[in-house]
């Protein structure tokens, strides 16, 4: 997985590049098909905003978060990536698998 990080008005620290990155693991244990990820960390007055696009097989994923503090804007946006990514997953695979066999079955 490739990372992409920028920042708006705000210096990216190696401390929050670092942080970034280790967050984005747990997305990947849960996904393995995300193949580019796009971060943005921005400061607009007195908000800290996190937002993400992430590049799946077949689709893209965005969310943000805005916070008083950028570390927790950051774990907020991996936590609606998660779950965003969860949904795909899900509805990626066919559930209707068990179906089938009660359907074909002669009674």
């Amino acid at each position: 997985m490739q990372i992409n990080l920028s920042g708006h008005h705000v210096d990216i620290t190696e401390s929050l590049r670092e942080y970034v990155v280790s967050k984005m693991e747990r997305i990947e244990r849960h996904f393995d098909n995300v193949s580019n990820v796009h971060v943005v960390l921005s400061v607009e007055k007195q908000r800290q905003k996190a937002e993400a696009t992430l590049n799946l097989t077949g689709t893209q994923v965005h969310a943000e978060s805005v916070d008083e503090n950028m570390y927790p804007a950051i774990d907020s946006l991996i936590d609606k990536l998660d779950r965003q990514v969860k949904k795909h997953k899900e509805k990626k695979s066919d559930h209707h698998q068990s179906e089938g066999g009660i359907k074909n079955q002669a009674y």
